[in-house]
């Protein structure tokens, strides 16, 4: 127990990296001498003390001035892509090779399974528990924590024998990969508003080649060599990652300091239940999640029976189509959501969606056209629509963007898993076309929920405010000072204004 105590005093000690002036600041990424001492006397100046100094110390061009906040660049918006594409990776890199996982640890196939589901299951836990934390602790040093800690647990993954250690390994790591899901309010706070869609659709199209590039790798590399050259592969591309946000990566004011984490919980669950516009995201979520899951697991099913009968590698390189739906995302991003109502480029995403599973459900069962032709406009349709969602959602709370990201991906992943059970079902019963069916009742119920409340609407239903897709107001000014330094910036001030005044 005195162990414990002793670790909490030294992370309320060295987690304080944000201040009350860019001075103040200062002095508390590095522990001062003095505090050192005070710690050596108290009796925790130790590893774990050691460590998180080291975490929160930072090259100087990283450190936050108020007077001048850093700019959020394409540069920066391109790096924090390539991280999520790299750490949401590790959800993926088992699934290809579940079979020789199984031979490898001598157990059966459902077993082996295993493995990806607590992988999953980690990432859902981490959603829920950890994401919250990005709105009351500063962001820089929280996320080099989880990525660091997670590749070095990781290391366990590469070296075990064990598949009980192999399981309880996948679940903790599975925790620590939530990385990319403090990106992307980050990228909503930093970007400036007339750029936010096409700025948060950059790091959605890395999440997608996380994604792709997992299964990929995983599938070729297990296939020529050991599949364990996969995860040591993955151990690199993690401490690389980390090292280049170690370097680059700006520190930032945490939003809601003295916000207590349970009292966060407890706000985030309200808002689930009393906000109109969360609740259709979330709903629209669900839903499109459920029907894109369901059309990738059954598309295996189906083109590895007649008259198709691929082989893994080639089911696998099949997931190459969607890079040509990543690359171009941003810019769709651009010319539509930036422009239009969020609620317009939803739907849009949805009727692009229902097209493709309409022609996938014809033609699908004796044309590889169809199934070719569906994951193009699926990928397409769901990156629109989630990017839309997000953007839209990110609007009600500026210094809530976490706790709204973590309800929108809790709704999103439960989309997941019943999109996988009720498809595995469906296809077991009557093949590709009863997936299919199921697929268009999932965006028909999407497009049902988008359009029973408008985008000007203040209740829970309707359209007040008009028909307009065209966005309200004046253009917004072009500026890239970003909404988190601003709010930061403005919290410096009153502070500092404080003892000036009494």
């Amino acid at each position: 127990m005195s162990k414990l105590a002793q670790t909490a005093d030294a992370s309320a000690i060295t987690t304080g990296v944000m201040s009350d002036s860019a001075e103040h600041h200062a002095d508390q990424v590095v522990t001062t001498d003095s505090e050192s001492d005070d710690n050596v006397e108290k009796g925790i100046d130790g590893p774990m003390t050691r460590f998180l100094q080291a975490i929160n110390w930072m090259p100087p061009w990283c450190r936050y001035d108020p007077d001048k906040p850093p700019a959020f660049t394409l540069g920066m918006n391109i790096l924090l892509a390539f991280s999520t594409t790299f750490t949401v990776a590790n959800l993926y890199y088992p699934q290809p090779i579940l079979n020789v996982i199984a031979e490898e640890f001598h157990i059966s196939y459902e077993r082996s399974s295993n493995v990806a589901a607590l992988t999953q299951a980690g990432y859902a836990t981490g959603l829920l528990l950890l994401c919250p934390l990005a709105d009351i602790v500063p962001r820089r040093p929280f996320i080099l924590l989880l990525i660091c800690v997670t590749a070095t647990m990781w290391i366990g993954l590469c070296l075990t024998t064990n598949f009980s250690a192999f399981l309880s390994l996948s679940f903790l790591c599975g925790i620590g990969t939530v990385t990319p899901q403090l990106m992307l309010p980050l990228v909503g706070d930093l970007a400036p508003a007339h750029k936010r869609a096409s700025s948060l659709s950059i790091v959605v199209s890395g999440l997608a080649l996380g994604l792709l590039v997992a299964r990929l790798l995983s599938g070729v590399v297990a296939n020529f060599t050991s599949w364990r050259n996969i995860y040591w592969l993955a151990l690199g591309a993690q401490y690389l990652t980390f090292i280049m946000l170690f370097l680059t990566l700006p520190d930032y004011p945490a939003k809601n300091q003295g916000l207590g984490y349970f009292e966060g919980l407890w706000k985030m669950g309200i808002m689930v239940v009393t906000e109109p516009l969360l609740v259709q995201a979330c709903l629209m979520g669900f839903l499109l999640s459920a029907a894109f899951t369901n059309f990738w697991t059954t598309l295996t099913f189906l083109l590895a029976s007649p008259p198709y009968n691929y082989s893994s590698l080639n089911i696998g390189l099949f997931a190459l189509i969607g890079i040509a739906v990543i690359s171009l995302a941003p810019v769709w991003s651009r010319l539509i959501t930036d422009r239009f109502v969020f609620l317009f480029s939803s739907i849009l995403g949805y009727s692009v969606e229902l097209v493709g599973i309409i022609i996938g459900a014809c033609i699908g069962r004796f044309t590889v056209a169809g199934p070719i032709i569906q994951s193009i406009l699926m990928d397409t349709g769901s990156n629109f629509a989630h990017t839309a969602n997000r953007s839209n959602v990110y609007s009600l709370d500026p210094k809530a963007r976490n706790r709204v990201n973590t309800a929108y991906m809790v709704f999103s992943f439960a989309g997941q898993l019943t999109g996988t059970a009720a498809g595995n079902s469906l296809y077991a019963q009557g093949g590709w076309l009863w997936s299919a069916s199921m697929n268009i009742a999932f965006i028909g119920a999407a497009i049902l929920v988008a359009v029973a409340r408008g985008p000007r609407e203040t209740g829970w239903i309707g359209w007040s405010g008009g028909w307009n897709i065209r966005r309200d107001g004046a253009p917004v000014a072009k500026t890239d000072s970003p909404v988190a330094v601003e709010e930061g910036k403005e919290k410096l001030d009153e502070e500092q204004a404080g003892p000036s005044k009494k």
